[in-house]
């Protein structure tokens, strides 16, 4: 399990994803760039779920979440995310 500040990486995207209510079907073989179309329920529970597995706060109402189209997008989006949430914390030290 990764934590707060540490970079999540492709396999806990996927697992994230393999939650029926997230994603329901997800292939067992998915690769890092084939494209996949989360609706906006799956979204807010993946993105719930994020948070209490990782402690990576992301608000559903950022416009960069219409990127999350693959396993390898949504894992450069939130190892970005994080970093930049790192860096913000370390600055308000």
């Amino acid at each position: 399990m990764t934590g707060p500040g540490r970079p999540i990486g492709p396999d806990a995207v996927r697992e994230l994803l393999s939650d029926p209510k997230i994603y329901s079907g997800l292939p067992s073989e998915l690769d890092d760039d084939t494209e996949i179309a989360l609706d906006s329920l799956g979204l807010v529970w993946f993105l719930h779920q994020l948070e209490l597995r990782h402690g990576l706060v992301v608000e559903p109402a950022e416009a960069h979440l219409t990127g999350f189209t693959s396993v390898r997008s949504i894992t450069r989006y939130l190892t970005g995310h994080a970093a930049g949430t790192q860096e913000a914390g370390a600055r308000e030290t």
